[in-house]
């Protein structure tokens, strides 16, 4: 709860409790012009808010009661009733604002500003997920750039589109998210771009998710000099933003028909597991789901669409206010989840890709055949040891270049968003118990030096890295 919130709710609440108690008498005058001021003072310098609502309830019941002053008291069954009321409300004034804080982002530590802009992307590929058969596949994209200016104009945290989808995921009104408004962005809309040449990323964001939700990870990445190229995966993001103000959300129809009568494939692959049978006599079942199942597809229409985007970047190069800015010898990809698996296919199937990183995503399709050619690095969650492990098997043969496998402990999946920090309660994020903010740094350092080392050509010793962090498991695997 933010500081003028959390005075309101206090002195509201030690008022009632203080009138419930005692029959002394305060001046009202006091009580109430001071809950107003309160009220008038949280409004005016930290706003409105609908997780507030139950705190607005106690203070103008606190006003209410200050104003009456009733000289009986009333009869213990009424006095039980409101003390339970009360109970509940205010059970409900502390949880509603910590389930979604108005939290904090984590400093930026690269030596650059970062600004942003939005970008259309169309392509000559049909639209698979539609029923037009004319129409054809067209994806927004976030640009996160390093400069050496600041704004007026603070990045707005998660765009109209990609908050109603979060909505409707969640089956909640589409002003649910409107509070992320108060989220201070280090981030600037529309600033120049620094004038030097800078290696290209593009960023592959989770199934029914929004690379805007991971805005620690890819603000701090492009402070260090990059320029990402964050892709939205039109109806299978949550949701974006398109620039004649439509928007576009996840399409649960099509999910439910490539999913439907899938889980089959897998079954073979849990009971392997289960049965606890040996890595090679378990390699060919695991290695049919792999190239078998239903992601697949998802995973390569994916790295498809990185690799449109890829064909573009000459382009952009060449005219607007890119020009000129764009490293095209040293491209890398990068995403988490099933957005990581893209990016591992992209690097596989594209050679003007450098260097590839998957953030805690399986390695769908055919990886399991062949290995990189190119440095790839893998971060992956600490999940438990009964989980079923497909990256030991997908990941068999590594790279004939170089190859980095990452643990970082007391993980989970929505560690690597911003996830933990929106709504800091492990149950309901599905987080790991490590500090978020430790988890992101941690995530960041990685990604960073990895790139630094194989598309700038760093000096990197990873091995520093290793032993800075004590969360931190990292193998390094040469040819």
């Amino acid at each position: 709860m933010q500081v003028f919130e959390i005075l309101l709710l206090l002195a509201s609440t030690l008022f009632l409790i203080f009138n419930f108690f005692s029959r002394i008498e305060i001046n009202k005058y006091w009580i109430i012009g001071g809950l107003i001021i309160l009220l008038f003072t949280h409004l005016i310098f930290e706003g409105f808010r609908w997780q507030m609502m139950p705190a607005y309830l106690i203070c103008l019941f606190a006003i209410f009661t200050a104003f009456r002053q009733p000289q009986k008291r009333s009869k213990k069954t009424l006095r039980v009733l409101k003390g339970m009321g009360f109970i509940l409300l205010l059970a409900l004034a502390t949880t509603l604002p910590s389930i979604f804080p108005v939290f904090k982002l984590p400093e930026l530590q690269g030596e650059y500003q970062v600004g942003t802009r939005d970008m259309l992307f169309n392509t000559d590929r049909d639209e698979v997920i539609t029923e037009d058969p004319s129409d054809r596949r067209k994806l927004m994209a976030k640009i996160w750039y390093p400069s050496k200016e600041t704004s007026d104009q603070r990045d707005l945290y998660i765009d109209e589109g990609g908050r109603h989808g979060f909505a409707q995921k969640y089956g909640l009104p589409d002003a649910a998210f409107n509070y992320l408004d108060k989220i201070e962005t280090k981030v600037y809309r529309d600033t120049k771009v620094a004038e030097e040449e800078f290696p290209v990323l593009i960023f592959s964001h989770g199934y029914n998710s929004k690379a805007n939700g991971y805005y620690a990870l890819l603000s701090e990445v492009a402070s260090h000099g990059y320029i990402i190229i964050a892709l939205n995966h039109t109806y299978e993001s949550t949701g974006a933003t398109f620039p004649d103000g439509s928007e576009v959300y996840f399409d649960y129809e099509y999910a439910r028909k490539i999913e439907s009568g899938t889980w089959e494939k897998l079954t073979p692959v849990r009971e392997a597991f289960q049965k606890n049978i040996p890595f090679e006599e378990r390699h060919p079942v695991v290695k049919k789901g792999l190239e078998s199942y239903f992601v697949r597809g998802i995973v390569e229409r994916w790295s498809e669409d990185i690799s449109d985007v890829v064909s573009e970047l000459a382009d952009l190069n060449a005219s607007g206010f890119l020009k000129g800015r764009l490293d095209l010898e040293n491209i890398g990809v990068f995403g988490h989840s099933r957005g990581g698996g893209a990016a591992g296919n992209a690097l596989l199937m594209d050679d003007r890709i450098k260097a590839g990183a998957n953030i805690d995503g399986v390695q769908w399709g055919r990886i399991v055949d062949t290995s990189f050619d190119d440095p790839f690095l893998y971060i992956s969650a600490d999940w438990p040891e009964n989980k079923e492990d497909l990256n030991s098997h997908a990941y068999i043969n590594k790279s004939k270049d170089v190859f980095y496998e990452a643990r970082i402990l007391n993980t989970l999946h929505s560690n690597f968003m911003d996830i933990p920090l929106m709504i800091p309660i492990n149950a309901i994020s599905q987080a790991g118990s490590i500090d978020p903010y430790l988890g992101i740094e941690i995530t960041n350092s990685l990604l960073v030096a990895f790139f630094d080392k194989h598309l700038k050509n760093q000096e990197i010793d990873f091995t520093e890295l290793n032993s800075d962090y004590d969360m931190l498991k990292l193998e390094i695997f040469k040819n």
